[in-house]
């Protein structure tokens, strides 16, 4: 890495430690690409892995059109999950830990087998989940405002923040997760709906394009691993004293609640 990509892995990291954002990447540098982003994210999660954190999966983000016309991509994107990001189902999570939170629900997939691309398809992702479980995504940006680019957001671990993860994990036979319904309440009163469909036609060709995404890094999604494969609707800004469920049918549902 070069010294500038050194000094934006510092400046995001400080960001989030001092919960201060700092202006847009693509405002401060306008020669960052793409690959340098994914660069500055991956060395930003091996500085966090080194200090005892450890990666317990992936997640992909701008899986809908919409979000990817608004950025001017064709492609999404994604982030790493760590273990302190991880939060249990009824619990409660501070708004004071992390600068600008907004909510997304997801079917998160755990994996059975690993998935290496390049030529990981929909069926292999099917036959290599274990379990699928509602989540809530949290999600937050260190870039002022959430004026954020395809570069900026890459670089901010795809504006990832903490996974609120159900407790009731099935089986993912019989059940036909493009059309499969979720509905997301606000303090009881229903704030979205959304199908399966919103993450890539079918969460699993998320998870595909992902698998295979990685392979360009030399990064294998592994066994056991939660990916989540892009959300169901569009992101919800909490507040203070909001508690925020999502209801996925047959999967069941989970909850949060901010402090």
């Amino acid at each position: 890495m070069n010294l500038l990509l050194d000094e934006i892995v510092e400046n995001l990291l400080e960001a989030e430690r001092s919960k201060q954002a700092i202006a847009p990447l693509t405002l401060q540098y306008s020669k960052l690409n793409v690959t340098d982003a994914y660069q500055i994210q991956l060395e930003v999660m091996k500085k966090k892995v080194s200090e005892g954190r450890t990666v317990i999966g992936k997640k992909v983000g701008l899986t809908s059109l919409a979000m990817q016309k608004m950025l001017g991509v064709d492609e999404p994107d994604y982030g790493h999950l760590l273990d302190d990001m991880r939060v249990s189902d009824g619990s409660s999570v501070k708004i004071s830990d992390m600068l600008s939170p907004k909510i997304e629900p997801e079917i998160g997939f755990i994996l059975g087998e690993d998935l290496r691309g390049p030529n990981v398809t929909f069926l292999d992702v099917l036959m290599a989940t274990e379990y699928i479980v509602p989540t809530l995504e949290i999600i937050d940006s260190r870039i002022a405002g959430w004026k954020i680019k395809l570069i900026d957001t890459v670089a901010d671990n795809g504006s990832s923040a903490r996974v609120v993860i159900g407790s009731k994990l099935s089986k993912i036979d019989g059940i036909d997760l493009r059309s499969l319904g979720m509905v997301m309440y606000n303090n009881g009163e229903m704030v979205s709906t959304g199908s399966g469909a919103a993450a890539l036609g079918h969460p699993a060709h998320a998870i595909a394009w992902l698998a295979n995404k990685l392979h360009e890094f030399d990064i294998t999604l592994k066994a056991g691993e939660l990916i989540l494969p892009g959300a169901l609707c569009a992101a919800l800004t909490v507040k203070e004293g909001d508690t925020i469920s999502a209801h996925f049918g047959p999967l069941g549902s989970v909850s949060v609640t901010f402090e």
